[in-house]
């Protein structure tokens, strides 16, 4: 039984593993520039509400947060630095707290 990551056996461009890579890093894209989006949002609503109560809202820190982890995750998958594909295939990062 050979290793679905070993590419060496046939070529690049015959290897389904690798379209299938491409399709999901293409999926992960999509969910990257939703996530920014959505960071942006909380960004924007973090800001309000620090500039009218003075308080920062802990349920954004927390979206923030576990945000931030997402498209960290994202783009280890993108770049190649890991083989674990992120939510929706994968789970949620865990954030503490």
């Amino acid at each position: 039984m050979t290793d679905p990551k070993d590419y060496s056996t046939v070529p690049p461009y015959a290897n389904r593993n690798v379209w299938m890579r491409g399709l999901m890093m293409l999926i992960f894209a999509f969910c990257l520039g939703m996530a920014k989006f959505v960071m942006f949002a909380v960004v924007l609503f973090q800001f309000l509400s620090v500039l009218f109560t003075s308080n920062t809202n802990p349920n954004l820190l927390k979206l923030g947060l576990g945000l931030s982890h997402y498209q960290y995750q994202i783009m280890l998958f993108l770049t190649y630095n890991s083989d674990m594909q992120p939510f929706p295939v994968g789970d949620w990062p865990s954030v503490p707290g």
